[in-house]
């Protein structure tokens, strides 16, 4: 077919690209992700993170420095982080349910989308290396986000979607601040 008699309707229709069927492949890998986060943040035990046990973030934040990825973060997470996990515990479980919880419900998206690629590659400088560790496994969660940032995810199914038009009609600060982060 050549682009003179091309049905770009049909031709969507044909190839699955149908806007409601990628907004909702959209939102699934949305969800998907978020569902991720949450259950990634309920290993995450206060007050200690894992110190007392060698288990939980304590035991996997070890492995960035007895399998280092990057010396400069080696060094950080052996004389920074380590000795002071039950304040960066805090920060991380924080993080990491918070990218949960407006991943899930689609609200501020691309700026969720941000934070999960800042916090994947931390996750993928500590245990990276660590043996019989499924490299593509990190891979893949980084690439997840960058999808969710690129499509604007909560745009579909989320409440970015329903938002958006008023935060863009809005002269307010903070509207103008959520369009961007939509």
């Amino acid at each position: 077919m050549n682009a003179t008699t091309a049905n770009p309707v049909s031709d969507r229709a044909h190839y699955g690209t149908e806007p409601r069927f990628s907004g909702a492949a959209l939102a699934l890998l949305r969800i998907g992700v978020a569902v991720l986060w949450m259950q990634n943040a309920a290993w995450k035990v206060p007050p200690d993170f894992g110190r007392d046990a060698d288990k939980g973030l304590f035991f996997w934040a070890t492995h960035a420095v007895d399998n280092p990825v990057f010396a400069p973060y080696s060094w950080f997470v052996e004389t920074v982080f380590l000795p002071n996990i039950e304040i960066f515990g805090w920060g991380v479980l924080l993080a990491e349910t918070a990218l949960g919880a407006f991943l899930l419900i689609g609200l501020a998206t691309r700026l969720w989308a941000l934070i999960g690629m800042a916090q994947t590659i931390a996750i993928t400088l500590s245990a990276l290396n660590t043996p019989n560790e499924w490299h593509w496994s990190y891979y893949l969660m980084l690439l997840a986000h960058v999808v969710l940032f690129a499509t604007a995810a909560g745009r579909h199914f989320g409440i970015d979607g329903l938002l958006r038009p008023r935060w863009l009609a809005s002269k307010r600060p903070l509207a103008r601040v959520l369009v961007r982060a939509s």
